[in-house]
């Protein structure tokens, strides 16, 4: 065997070789690393997206904790409002009670005392008529002498 036949042989082989793997093994291994790389450019673009969103997510959140805040503040302040005005009300309540309770209390008294002075007023006519019979020594008829007895009632 000759060399050079030897190493056309092998060139020949070798360029079947690459041949065949151009046509049948390549285009499985670029197809299969052009995947990969599309699969790792998509990751890449989630991940950056999936930042974003993050990013506007916890923008949202800050924006509500922050809204939240505001109403809550709102709802003490309404609430606080709401307290004292009922604690006014019930004030002024209270004061209305008791004056009205002063009220009734005066009304009491006044009658009490218009009773007392109308005990008083009797008493003392009976005690006035006991004193004039005995000054007089006879007996004084209340009946007939009822205008004068009225009259000296009046003016105590």
């Amino acid at each position: 065997m000759n060399i050079n036949f030897t190493i056309i042989g092998q060139a020949i082989a070798f360029f079947i070789f690459v041949v065949f793997c151009m046509k049948f093994v390549w285009p499985p291994l670029i197809a299969a690393i052009n995947e990969r790389q599309r699969k790792i450019a998509d990751g890449l673009n989630a991940a950056e997206k999936a930042k974003a969103d993050l990013a506007s997510a916890e923008q949202e959140a800050e924006q509500e904790l922050t809204a939240a805040k505001a109403k809550a503040a709102a709802l003490i302040e309404q609430a606080n409002k709401s307290a004292n005005q009922l604690i006014e009300e019930a004030k002024v309540q209270a004061q209305t009670e008791g004056e009205r309770i002063r009220q009734q209390a005066q009304a009491s008294i006044d009658q009490e005392i218009n009773q007392a002075r109308e005990s008083l007023r009797s008493q003392v006519a009976e005690l006035s008529v006991l004193g004039a019979e005995k000054i007089l020594q006879e007996k004084v008829d209340v009946q007939k002498h009822a205008s004068m007895l009225d009259q000296l009632a009046a003016k105590l």
